[in-house]
């Protein structure tokens, strides 16, 4: 249940959920929260914080405990997001080092690959990232350039890739290349990269519009040599495995919209019930009342409907465009309530020192990664 929909519980939850969701709670609010706005500063969040949230068993919480994990489902992960945003320590990219890159191990790597690296994942002592997207491609997958050609028991790689999330931090990388760039789409594979490879360098920690705690690189691969153990699933079924993985993405993108939304209604109700204007509340104005009533209802439309896709999940069920409708409406809707919200807030909705202004400028990225919601529609209409 969430503390804005006193009445609405998630259909999916349990006492151990609960139970989980309390512990993460307390983790994020005591021991990341408070440095949120260091990481802002400096760009980049502590390494430490990656071992210190790893140690607490909040990573890899759906990866079977051969391998680290905690042996959970997608609903530990859901919790855990839900309550690392809800905190406010947003710097951490474990939303794609734990729902976005281990799941391609788990679904996809031979037993070696899942015991050399998910353990170290788990434990937060090895930060993952994969890298599609390159300075000329964006959602468009199929004109990828980045290859990988193989040369006896290795494949070389050339290219470069931009906007990767985990960047700087990152341990290991899935590179998507083209193990034979004649045949398209049908020619790219995905391959790890570990840090120190020669040949794999790290670009420049990109300054962005929001996020400013995430760190977000440039990556370039200059015949970069790794060996052929290190693809992950088979050759050329590289597009086919990212079509597979994205539906939980764009899940996973759409819950942390839900997230915000419910967040920013949370704070903006605190801020109008305590400031005055004219001898009254701001609270107590009917273009108050009725603005966040109408951002309530949005926000739990969207709860419900995630909720469902979720359980969709959980039975494999939830297809490409059900997933896509998820994210890019709630998108959409997490960027219209927080403006909404922060136009409640005045003035103030427009200093640093407040959480809305922050979460207005982290917001805009949503309808943009994990593909455009232009590209979204796209999809959803070729099923019309």
């Amino acid at each position: 249940m969430t503390e804005l929909f006193e009445n609405y519980t998630s259909p999916w939850m349990n006492d151990e959920l609960s139970m989980l969701r309390d512990a993460a709670r307390k983790f994020f609010t005591s021991e990341l929260a408070p440095q949120q706005e260091t990481w802002e500063a400096n760009g980049i969040v502590d390494r430490e914080a990656w071992s210190k949230t790893g140690a607490a068993g909040f990573l890899l919480a759906e990866i079977p405990t051969q391998y680290g994990g905690s042996g959970g489902d997608y609903r530990h992960e859901t919790v855990i997001l839900e309550e690392q945003l809800r905190s406010g320590a947003s710097g951490l990219g474990s939303q794609v080092h734990s729902q976005i890159v281990a799941p391609y191990f788990l679904h996809y790597g031979t037993e070696e690959q899942k015991q050399r690296w998910l353990p170290g994942m788990a434990a937060g002592t090895h930060v993952g990232a994969i890298a599609m997207t390159e300075p000329n491609t964006g959602s468009d997958l199929q004109s990828i350039r980045t290859t990988a050609i193989r040369d006896g028991d290795e494949f070389v790689i050339n290219g470069s890739k931009t906007y990767i999330s985990n960047g700087q931090h990152c341990d290991l990388v899935i590179v998507v290349a083209k193990t034979n760039p004649s045949l398209g789409a049908r020619g790219i594979s995905l391959i790890v990269v570990e840090a120190g490879t020669a040949g794999f360098t790290k670009g420049r920690n990109l300054k962005k519009l929001g996020q400013a705690a995430a760190d977000t690189s440039e990556l370039f691969f200059e015949e970069c040599r790794v060996p052929v153990a290190n693809l992950v699933g088979e050759e050329g079924k590289g597009f086919v495995q990212l079509m597979q993985q994205l539906p939980q993405e764009r899940l996973n993108i759409a819950q942390a919209a839900v997230v915000e939304m419910e967040r920013a209604i949370t704070l903006t109700l605190d801020f109008v019930k305590e400031r005055k204007a004219f001898g009254q509340r701001v609270l107590d104005f009917q273009n108050t009342k009725f603005k966040l009533a109408e951002c309530k209802t949005d926000a739990l439309i969207a709860r419900t409907f995630v909720d469902q896709c979720l359980i969709k999940h959980l039975a494999g069920e939830l297809d490409a465009s059900t997933a896509s409708m998820a994210k890019y409406w709630t998108t959409d809707k997490q960027n219209q309530v927080i403006e909404t919200c922060l136009q409640l807030h005045g003035g103030a909705g427009y200093m640093e020192e407040y959480p809305i202004s922050r979460m207005y400028r982290d917001a805009r990225v949503q309808t943009i990664y994990g593909g455009t919601n232009e590209i979204m529609k796209e999809l959803i209409s070729r099923t019309l």
